[in-house]
């Protein structure tokens, strides 16, 4: 049997999120990489799922990608997961797919749970065509990058944490104006899921009386 690499999604929050074929094919495979090991391993318990497991984030996947790569030419058949939504966006995937790409090794990524999509389709904002950005840079190029986005005519989507929200409002604020309508989404399919809709003004307003917790999903409406 050929090996390959499927690239999976999991659910955002809701275990439910997740496909039969995903479920499958986690169970079939001969190995699993997981980000956060601690986090994939509450999915996989849930599902009885006992397929071996590895560690593969950020921190090693420069030293483990040629291993695994290898591997799946030797036959093997491994799934990559992340803590939640689709490998490759804003998480690690991307570096195995591309060697694997470069090998000539077979890749596929299943449909499924990505955040930015349902926080886009609920926003209210344009959804025909979009920019998604990720996370900004943390520090340096955070400021110009936004300055760079106030020209968008498309709808911007961000990702943020909810200790960084508030200044990444006063930001945009001041880059954008006070009249730049908004959206923010968090704790997607979560019992706490919300979504605040306004012009910037409005929202940091909200956000400054009620700080927000959990994985932050930004829209920004296009010039």
């Amino acid at each position: 049997m050929s090996g390959k690499l499927y690239l999976i999604p999991t659910p955002i929050g809701n275990l439910e999120d997740i496909t039969l074929r995903a479920l499958r094919l986690l169970k079939e495979a001969d190995l699993i990489l997981a980000e956060d090991t601690r986090t994939s391993g509450k999915l996989l318990k849930h599902y009885d799922i006992q397929t071996p497991m590895q560690s593969y984030h950020m921190f090693n996947e420069h030293q483990k990608t040629e291993g695994y790569t290898q591997q799946i030419a030797e036959g093997r058949i491994i799934a990559l997961i992340t803590d939640a939504g689709t490998p490759g966006i804003s998480d690690p995937g991307y570096m195995l797919a591309k060697a694997c790409v470069e090998k000539n090794l077979a890749v596929e990524c299943l449909p499924g749970a990505t955040a930015f999509v349902p926080a886009l389709v609920v926003s209210g904002l344009p959804s025909h065509e979009f920019v998604f950005i990720g996370f900004l840079p943390p520090k340096k190029g955070r400021q110009s990058k936004l300055k760079e986005l106030s020209q968008e005519s498309r709808t911007i989507i961000l990702y943020e944490s909810p200790h960084k929200i508030n200044s990444t409002l006063e930001q945009i604020l001041e880059i954008f104006g006070e009249e730049r309508r908004i959206s923010i989404s968090r704790e997607l399919t979560k019992m706490y899921e919300e979504t605040i809709r306004g012009n910037v003004g409005e929202v940091l307003k909200i956000c400054k009386e009620k700080p927000l917790k959990g994985e932050i999903v930004l829209l920004i409406e296009g010039k």
